[in-house]
């Protein structure tokens, strides 16, 4: 039609390889690697920034999963069917690697180069990282049984993507998830009421059980296997738990319902009723919070990649509209006011990049080193806190960004709106993880000590040096500590990030978040940086190149 020209848009947001475009990622991957190889990120971001791959994610997220709890006849089935996109989605994760392949990666510094893949492979779609996420974090868990380890890991690290739900020794490759919260408990999973009984003589790790209960959130419930927890006489334990038993029949697994989530709408996550199911001890009876957390602790750090991946994306989005929208006669990132909002956006965008970055290196030596298995324990509860409670108040500014173009589904933003809670809600709410802090600050004051080191070399700068002795004095009130839990749990956050830009950033990057973060030149809102701010060097270096 005549009335219908189509000017002053920007073009679509393709054909952009999303790691070789973010400076932050690139340089932080090589820092954290020691120069290590990055062409198979390159090949990752070239197709992560594909249309047809970015089309992927729309169809995942446009056709739900849906669940079937019987067939035709009426025999239990209990499956979830999915999109072919999912399916498509799942492929790419698990032939990169994404999933359980850095456990036996030989090349140096496996969980680094993972994390970068997780980060530039979650801003096509998030919700297919739920399976991926917990199958890479089920494999230091399971290896408290060599037993079961020996049989089900080498599936859980190859390279290939099997859907089929078989018994483990006729599939080439297997996801895991995991089932820990029950109706009446929530994050109090020792109020679990599952009742695990041993099935023969043979008590404790390894020894088969017989598991009648339920699990209220069951995340990814057509994965292979879950670990899950469950009541013993002394206590809670861990459990493996595969669909379907050696002898090819279905394990009793019954799925009652799919959450009606508000995001994270291409994953399942279903309710599920156990009932003479067949499960694996894994690790000591009695003790399984403590096995299930080494599971728990590595999804922690997928949930920081993950908020930093959805706040990267947003900003690639602002900037790319900004760039080529004009409004009153000049290019929108050419206002004042909205380069203020964008550098800011930058700001915290390249900040969770240098931690999650930093936390996995810690992954990767901790076999090792002492000091690194410390901070990697602090490192990956304070990241969870931090950049996941972040994550909706940037994708928000983000989106905002784009005007009611924003606010519109095909322009990806309000995905990544309803996908950003998540990873501040699962693997413990911002409390749990604040006060999570709190116990390993006084149960573990080696890794407060890791913590404080990591600081060290940036507490010559007063600007640094004075918040990071007032942290200090918050350490030292037992009196109120749980009180101000977040208080302290976010300065902490503040300055390890402000340490890491300072030591690796340009100038322009760690003198505007020292200010604006750090030493009280900060408004409520973004946008309000300073103008001494380097506003053009801090948007170059940002904007996907």
């Amino acid at each position: 039609m005549a009335t219908h020209v189509v000017a002053n848009q920007p073009p679509p947001f393709e054909h952009v390889d999303l790691f070789s475009s973010d400076r932050a990622l690139v340089e932080g991957v090589a820092r954290e690697t020691r120069g290590g190889e990055t062409e198979a990120l390159r090949a990752l971001g070239a197709l992560a920034g594909h249309p047809e791959t970015i089309q992927l994610g729309f169809d995942a997220n446009a056709y739900v999963p849906e669940l079937h709890t019987h067939d035709r006849f009426g025999n239990r089935i209990d499956e979830v069917r999915f999109h072919p996109a999912w399916h498509v989605l799942l492929h790419h994760a698990t032939t990169h690697g994404l999933h359980g392949a850095p456990w036996n990666d030989p090349k140096p510094y496996p969980h680094v180069r993972r994390a970068a893949k997780f980060f530039v492979w979650s801003q096509v779609e998030a919700g297919h990282g739920c399976p991926v996420s917990m199958t890479y974090a089920a494999v230091p868990a399971l290896r408290n049984e060599p037993s079961i380890a020996h049989i089900w890991e080498p599936r859980l690290c190859a390279p290939s993507y099997d859907p089929r739900l078989l018994p483990i020794a006729q599939k080439t490759s297997a996801l895991c998830g995991m089932g820990m919260t029950e109706k009446q408990g929530g994050s109090d999973v020792r109020a679990n009421q599952t009742r695990a009984l041993a099935a023969g003589a043979a008590r404790g790790s390894g020894a088969e059980y017989v598991l009648t209960g339920h699990k209220w959130l069951c995340s990814a419930p057509m994965s292979d296997a879950f670990l899950m927890l469950a009541q013993t006489d002394a206590g809670l334990g861990c459990f493996f738990v595969p669909r379907v038993l050696p002898d090819g029949t279905a394990n009793p697994f019954a799925i009652v319902r799919l959450k009606d989530k508000l995001g994270n709408r291409s994953n399942a996550s279903g309710e599920i009723e156990l009932e003479g199911t067949h499960a694996w001890m894994i690790g000591e009876d009695g003790r399984g919070v403590r096995t299930i957390v080494e599971m728990v602790n590595q999804t922690r750090l997928d949930c920081i990649i993950g908020s930093a991946s959805g706040i990267r994306h947003a900003l690639a989005q602002a900037i790319h509209h900004a760039t080529y929208r004009e409004t009153f006669g000049a290019k929108l990132i050419d206002h004042p006011l909205m380069r203020n909002v964008l550098a800011d956006l930058a700001l915290e965008s390249e900040a969770a990049t240098a931690l999650f970055l930093r936390v996995a290196r810690s992954v990767d030596e901790s076999a090792t080193d002492p000091r690194a298995a410390a901070l990697k324990r602090i490192g990956t509860v304070l990241g969870k806190y931090f950049v996941c409670k972040r994550a909706p108040m940037l994708v928000a500014e983000a989106l905002e960004s784009l005007g009611g173009n924003g606010y519109v589904e095909e322009s990806i933003l309000p995905r990544l709106y309803r996908e950003a809670p998540v990873n501040s809600t699962w693997e413990g709410s911002g409390n749990i993880n604040a006060l999570d802090i709190l116990r390993i600050v006084h149960k573990q004051p080696e890794a407060l000590e890791a913590f404080r080191e990591e600081l060290a070399p940036a507490m010559s700068d007063p600007r640094f040096s004075r918040p990071a002795r007032d942290l200090e004095l918050l350490l030292r009130d037992g009196s109120s500590l749980e009180l101000h839990a977040r208080s302290i749990v976010e300065r902490m956050a503040l300055l390890w990030q402000g340490a890491l830009l300072l030591a690796h950033a340009p100038a322009a990057v760690s003198d505007a978040f020292i200010a604006s973060r750090l030493d009280g030149d900060a408004g409520r809102t973004l946008g309000t940086l300073g103008s001494s701010t380097s506003f053009a060097e801090i948007l170059e270096r940002a904007a996907p190149q």
